[in-house]
């Protein structure tokens, strides 16, 4: 087990820095100059000089390269000199001095995703711990509710199987992996949230929390996030509907279930204890899978419903070319995949005991 984590860290570490790498050449020299973009119409040479400076695009691009690893890194070198664009400035690194060397440091620090270009400086760990949680909760409810019913779904179509039930079940389960979320969303929204609104009380857009008329204080408004929950649930529901009617059919035709059969077990013991526990792995791949991917992919749900989340910081940074944020929330999307990877290999050994981890 422990060889595994090892094995599984390391090649983490490697994935994380293979997105990293791909993420600064994709947005640092494809775009094109990111100190015009800052400035935009404002531009003159006195400040594209500065901002050239402060952010360290007056440098080779392998160099910057460089720099951003080292923002990004727990241990990094930093210059004594003001100066120097690698200066420990403690406004930007909490930080802790490992070792001195003449005019460098090595510290210890929490990785540094930068600053966004346009919300006042504003750090991009602050702008995600701020947006994440409300894509966590959207992306973790869609999820639940897509393995809820796609479980009670599919265990009901594959005890019917070939039935007019079961047909019917299968062809909304196909309709729904064919439908795009953000079409989707803009039918929902507007059949629930303006045609039926007088019914459900639901509306359009909304997030989380609702700021009051004067300002000062917000409330938590969990109506709002039913229409974009099941919107962004109803792909998943489709897949696991599918994989778990398979699975269940597939280990119903075994062997020991004819055993336990041939035994006397009534159906509900034979299917709910033996079968359905062994049919598991299949529909695990895909909610570990695809609750990585709601948390990337709330994109066009977040935008179309309002839901103030990460996917929806994320359009408004490429509306902008908030280039930081954009980075910044790529790369941490990508360490939750990472992460979450690790979480469902551990979880496969212990549901089934078949799977040998060495």
């Amino acid at each position: 087990m422990v060889n595994f984590l090892l094995k599984k860290i390391s090649y983490s570490f490697l994935v994380i820095f293979g997105v990293l790498t791909i993420v600064f050449f994709l947005f640092n020299v494809l775009p094109g100059d990111p100190a015009r973009m800052m400035l935009d119409k404002r531009e003159d040479s006195e400040q594209l000089a500065i901002i050239k400076k402060k952010y360290g695009f007056d440098k080779p691009i392998f160099t910057q390269y460089f720099y951003y690893l080292n923002d990004l890194s727990f241990l990094s070198i930093h210059s004594k000199s003001q100066n120097d664009f690698t200066y420990l400035d403690q406004k930007k690194y909490d930080s802790t001095i490992l070792f001195e060397f003449n005019n460098f440091s090595i510290v210890f620090k929490k990785p540094y995703l930068r600053t966004s270009f346009i919300k006042s400086n504003l750090k991009v760990s602050k702008i995600i711990k701020t947006t994440f949680p409300n894509t966590f909760v959207l992306a973790l409810l869609a999820i639940l509710f897509g393995l809820i019913f796609g479980l009670i779904l599919g265990v009901f179509s594959a005890l019917n199987k070939d039935s007019i039930l079961d047909k019917i079940i299968l062809y909304f389960s196909v309709l729904g992996m064919a439908l795009p979320s953000f079409f989707s969303a803009i039918i929902i929204a507007w059949v629930f949230g303006y045609l039926l609104n007088t019914y459900t009380g639901l509306n359009m857009t909304g997030s989380l929390y609702e700021i009051d008329d004067y300002g000062i204080g917000r409330t938590i408004q969990f109506k709002n996030i039913i229409l974009p929950a099941i919107t962004l649930g109803i792909r998943p529901l489709a897949v696991i509907i599918q994989l778990s009617r398979n699975s269940l059919l597939e280990v119903l035709s075994m062997d020991y279930i004819r055993t336990a059969k041939a035994k006397g077990l009534n159906r509900f013991v034979v299917v709910f204890k033996h079968a359905l526990w062994n049919s598991l792995n299949p529909v695990i791949t895909a909610v570990s899978g695809w609750f990585a991917s709601l948390l990337a992919g709330a994109v066009f749900v977040e935008y179309i419903f309002a839901w103030n989340g990460l996917g929806k910081e994320i359009v408004d940074a490429l509306n902008n070319m908030d280039l930081p944020v954009v980075m910044g929330s790529v790369i941490f999307i990508s360490l939750i995949f990472v992460i979450i990877n690790i979480l469902v290999d551990l979880l496969y050994a212990w549901i089934d005991p078949r799977v040998r981890i060495e």
